[in-house]
């Protein structure tokens, strides 16, 4: 039996505001796929599962339908689209969490066509919860872990990382991993993973580290995902 005008609505519009709530989070952070992009990829999936329910429904017994033949290329396109978000700069990848709630978000756009409304619901209460509360928790796990990081702005020259590792070397500072990232013209921000330190502590390398020349900033903390 087709569905009905007030059932398509309803899905539609569905779609529209869950994407809404997924998109609204990454657009309030900046993120390159925001409120409209989240919108647009759970209607299109709801759409594609409504017209292959169509299809499933118009030509069943007729021919040799399958109904979920369709959606399942939305499962394997829509990472075309989360891979234009996945910006690579130096040593550091971002967007890989706004390409994953791309994808998450053709999954409920698929259950709302599908009319597995409490799936799509619950499904985006988690992925938001996820979003906004499992990022302070990473935060907090990685201030009561053994290391934390150390953020340098630092003049874009050679022999830098050089210099930064030979000064915290003095100092017995163990220096764990390195990620360095562009700035704007003529700027880096070096990343230095060490071996946890106290407020004290930090304030004698920081002043050490600012003898050198072409280090603008030094901070200290957990830098937000």
């Amino acid at each position: 039996m087709p569905l009905s005008y007030v059932e398509l609505t309803v899905r539609l519009m569905l779609s529209i505001v869950l994407g809404g709530i997924i998109g609204l989070e990454r657009e309030t952070i900046n993120k390159p796929a925001g409120f409209r992009t989240h919108i647009l990829v759970c209607l299109g999936s709801t759409i594609i599962m409504l017209v292959s329910i169509f299809i499933f429904t118009e030509y069943s017994g007729m021919a040799n339908v399958d109904p979920g033949r369709i959606p399942a290329q939305v499962v394997s396109g829509i990472g075309f689209l989360g891979a234009g978000t996945i910006i690579i700069k130096g040593a550091n990848v971002k967007g890989l969490t706004t390409a994953a709630s791309l994808w998450t978000m053709a999954a409920i756009g698929l259950a709302i066509g599908a009319g597995f409304y409490y799936c799509a619901i619950l499904a985006t209460f988690l992925i938001l919860m996820t979003l906004i509360t499992f990022n302070k928790l990473e935060a907090v796990m990685l201030r009561k872990s053994r290391l934390q990081p150390l953020m340098l702005t630092v003049k874009d020259m050679p022999g830098q990382l050089g210099k930064v590792g030979s000064c915290l070397g003095e100092m017995n500072v163990d220096i764990k991993d390195v990620k360095i990232e562009n700035l704007e013209e003529g700027k880096l921000l070096i990343t230095l993973m060490i071996e946890r330190i106290g407020d004290l502590e930090f304030e004698v390398i920081k002043r050490k580290l600012q003898e050198n020349d072409g280090i603008y900033d030094i901070t200290n903390g957990v830098s937000s995902a």
